[in-house]
C-alpha cells in the first residue's frame, strides 16, 4: 500500500513503520491518523512479523495535531468533533491492540497525542534529550482521547499533575513514572531498539501474543474466583497449543525451538 505521510520498511521478522513528516514536526492530522490505522491493521494481521517499531523521522518524534488541522477543526459542528476525535480514538485502540509487540522509537520531543501514540506501545525507548509534554490545557483542551494509554502508561498520580500542569519533563523523569522503559543516549537508541526487538523475536510469536492480551487483560481485575478460572483456562490451553508443547519439548531436549530455525 501507498502512504503519504508514513513510510515502513521491513527486516525479516520485524516491520518499522515511521512518520514522516518532520517538517512539522511529525504532527498528525486526519490523513496520518488514517495511514497509522490501516499500517497497524495490516501489520498486526501478518503472519510473518514478530514486532513492529514505531519510529519517526528528523529532531522530533511528534507534536501532536497539525496546525492546519487544528484550525480546520475550529469550525467544525459538535458532531464533526466527536466524529473526528472518535477516529483519533480508534487508530490510538489499533495500537494498542495490535496483536505483534510494538515499541517505540522515541528519538526526539514527544507532546500532546504524540504521547498518546507513545503510550498506546508495548515498550518505549527514549533518547535522554527527549522532552515531553501534555499540553492540552494550555490551548483550553484535555488530552481526553489518548487518557487511557497515558494514564495506564505514566499512573494515575503521575497523570494528575502532567495533565493539569502542562510542564514540560524529560526523558529521566518519564523513565521514573513509568511512561519510559529505557532511555539511551542518542548514538545508543539504535542498538537499544534493536537489543528489544531481538528479545521479542526469539520468544514463541504465539506466546508473546498470548502474553500481551494477559497483561492487558488482567491489569487492574481483583483476584477473583473467575480471575482465577480465566488465567487457569489460558495456561491449560497454551500448553497445549503446538508452541507451547514445542518450547518444552525443546527446552527439555536441549535444542532451539522450531520458531528459531
Amino acid at each position: 500500500m501507498t502512504y503519504t505521510t508514513l513510510t515502513i520498511t521491513r527486516d525479516s521478522h520485524t516491520a518499522t513503520v515511521t512518520l514522516n513528516r518532520p517538517d512539522v514536526r511529525n504532527a498528525f492530522n486526519e490523513t496520518t491518523i488514517a495511514e497509522i490505522q490501516r499500517a497497524f491493521s495490516e501489520l498486526g494481521d501478518d503472519a510473518g512479523l514478530r514486532a513492529i517499531v514505531l519510529a519517526a523521522n528528523g529532531p522530533a518524534f511528534c507534536a501532536g495535531a497539525d496546525l492546519n488541522w487544528m484550525k480546520k477543526m475550529a469550525g467544525y459542528t459538535h458532531a464533526e468533533n466527536h466524529a473526528d476525535a472518535l477516529q483519533l480514538a480508534q487508530m490510538l485502540r489499533t495500537i494498542y491492540l495490535c496483536p505483534k509487540p510494538v515499541v517505540a522509537r522515541v528519538q526526539g520531543d514527544c507532546y500532546a497525542g504524540g504521547m498518546g501514540l507513545v503510550a498506546a506501545c508495548d515498550i518505549v525507548v527514549a533518547v535522554e534529550e527527549a522532552n515531553f509534554c501534555l499540553s492540552e490545557v494550555k490551548l483550553g483542551l484535555i488530552p481526553a482521547t489518548i487518557s487511557p494509554y497515558v494514564i495506564k502508561a505514566m499512573g494515575e498520580q503521575a497523570a494528575r499533575r502532567y495533565c493539569l500542569t502542562a510542564e514540560r519533563f524529560g526523558a529521566r523523569e518519564a523513565l521514573r513514572i513509568g511512561f519510559a522503559h529505557e532511555v539511551v543516549g542518542a548514538e545508543a537508541l539504535d542498538a537499544k531498539v534493536a537489543e528489544v526487538v531481538k528479545a521479542l523475536v526469539n520468544n514463541s510469536p504465539h506466546a508473546v501474543q498470548q502474553a500481551k492480551m494477559l497483561v492487558r487483560d488482567v491489569s487492574g481485575q481483583a483476584v477473583s474466583d473467575a480471575l482465577l478460572a480465566d488465567t487457569a483456562e489460558r495456561i491449560a490451553q497454551i500448553r497445549a497449543s503446538d508452541q507451547g508443547r514445542e518450547g518444552v519439548a525443546s527446552f527439555l531436549e536441549k535444542r532451539k525451538p522450531a520458531w528459531l530455525n
